[in-house]
């Protein structure tokens, strides 16, 4: 198997492919007003999926956090400290939630927490590097 991507179950639609979209800069692959929407974040598949209409799909009920969802994270990475800074702020003013302001962690990457309008945890980071070098150790 290969992972083709990964979905949330939204209640709000159209305020969560606003906030991916304009905020987060993900790429909306069709109309809004659909039930099912794909979005592309970097040649990733991101998905929102109606609650109400998956809940219809699948002929069950689910449980769902109100507030922050502590169940999982969406990590971002931007190359700069600076930009881990700059993505930050621009999240907060158009929305986001402020989990974790911008701080150096002892293991050497800048990093910061935001939830979307539904709670769900992000976290954008950097290592002060470009993205395609990030993981390289020295000596390799």
């Amino acid at each position: 198997m290969r992972l083709d991507g990964f979905g949330l179950l939204v209640e709000d639609m159209g305020k969560m492919i606003r906030f991916y979209r304009d905020v987060l800069g993900f790429e909306i692959k069709e109309e809004e007003n659909t039930s099912n929407v794909y979005l592309v974040k970097d040649g990733t598949l991101f998905l929102l999926y109606g609650r109400k209409d998956f809940e219809k799909m699948t002929s069950r009920r689910y449980e769902y956090i109100k507030g922050l969802n502590g169940h999982f994270e969406i990590a971002l990475y931007v190359d700069t400290f600076e930009e881990v800074d700059e993505a930050y702020k621009k999240a907060v003013e158009n929305g986001a939630t402020s989990v974790l302001e911008p701080e150096l962690e002892p293991w050497g990457q800048r990093t910061c927490y935001i939830a979307d309008p539904e709670g769900n945890l992000i976290e954008i980071g950097s290592w002060n590097k470009s993205y395609e070098t990030k993981d390289l150790t020295e000596g390799c």
